[in-house]
């Protein structure tokens, strides 16, 4: 397709189930493009809510996996990617709002920076309600500042020529960690990433108790994410950024290291000398992780979600994979039709002042 026939952007919005925030993701979607010539496409994994009935209201596209077994992170974006045509995307998801000045400020900074594929900005989460999401909070994350990055969590708007240089968005096969797997193809083809100092969504994370939200991570495989992440990138450029920013991988490690630990203590000590071991090497992550978070409630969810993690992770490693780059079996529901630019209205040098990189 020719440059000029292309909308400028295309935000897409994977969603499963969110028909209590499926309305306000799209219309802030459609508000943040009233200046942009651009498209909204909805990449739907099978929603059994009203998803799709709320989303009909608007002129969109809405897409959806043809097979519930190709449901998966990295399945959703590449979806709407297949149907996309913006020279720039906006990715996102169902349960996210977009604030009005971050697609102005985003694409001045791609513009004034040709090197740099893709750009992200604050994530702000509006319910801090369990345990999983406070740690989230507490938690320093060298890639929520200000800056470059190894990967845009959550929300970000990249380039469409970066993405085809890569060949794919994201990895069909990961279901979850797939934006550090974009990341990481990223910088293997020498492009980069950063974040600018201006809020880009609001994100309304999920609700209820913390462990049963673990419980739904194993049964989606979203906890098998971090040994498909490392499956992926075996034997390819990126392998080695992967293993070098992977720290979910470090201590999926880690933790099976404490497991053979305590397997091999009966076998190399004896009577109460090896209880006293077993046991002191047993309480010691829960002891040292209750006084990182200076709580014990908060130390025992970091070791329950670890053991976890690492668990499924071992069996994600072992699982098939399918060409990424392959066509994701889908029905068009409905076909949008992208909004053009008014004349004169946008221009990517009227960015708010307040967005920038520091």
């Amino acid at each position: 397709m020719l440059q000029e026939n292309r909308p400028t952007v295309s935000v897409i919005i994977k969603a499963l189930n969110e028909e209590r925030h499926i309305a306000a993701a799209i219309e802030s979607a459609l508000a943040g493009l009233c200046e942009i010539d651009g498209e909204v496409i909805l990449a739907d994994g099978g929603s059994q809510d009203r998803t799709i009935e709320i989303a009909h209201r608007y002129p969109i596209t809405i897409v959806q996996l043809t097979r519930t077994e190709d449901r998966s992170c990295g399945a959703g974006v590449q979806l709407g990617f297949q149907y996309s045509r913006g020279r720039y995307l906006l990715l996102m998801d169902g349960d996210m709002r977009l604030h009005g000045g971050f697609l102005p400020a985003a694409i001045s900074f791609l513009e004034e920076n040709p090197a740099v594929a893709g750009v992200g900005g604050h994530v702000i989460e509006c319910k801090v309600v369990n345990v999983e999401y406070e740690q989230r909070q507490r938690r320093h994350d060298p890639d929520r500042v200000i800056g470059p990055v190894t990967r845009l969590g959550g929300s970000g708007l990249y380039r469409r020529s970066a993405i085809d240089s890569i060949g794919y968005v994201t990895d069909r096969n990961l279901h979850g960690a797939e934006e550090l797997d974009l990341g990481a193809r990223l910088h293997a083809r020498g492009w980069s990433l950063a974040r600018i100092d201006c809020g880009a969504v609001d994100h309304h994370g999920h609700t209820g108790n913390a462990y049963w939200l673990l419980f739904r991570r194993m049964r989606n495989r979203n906890a098998c994410a971090t040994g498909e992440l490392f499956r992926a990138a075996l034997g390819r450029s990126h392998f080695s950024f992967v293993v070098g920013k992977d720290y979910a991988g470090l201590l999926s490690l880690i933790v099976t290291g404490w497991w053979l630990t305590l397997l091999l203590l009966p076998f190399v000590l004896s009577g109460w000398t090896a209880a006293l071991a077993a046991s002191g090497v047993f309480l010691l992550p829960f002891a040292a992780m209750s006084l990182r978070w200076r709580s014990i409630r908060l130390g025992l969810y970091s070791i329950t979600a670890w053991n976890v993690f690492t668990s499924c992770s071992w069996l994600g490693l072992l699982r098939p994979r399918r060409p990424p780059a392959d066509w994701i079996e889908s029905t068009v529901i409905k076909e949008g039709s992208h909004r053009p630019e008014a004349p004169g209205r946008f221009s990517v040098s009227a960015a708010p002042k307040s967005c920038h990189l520091s």
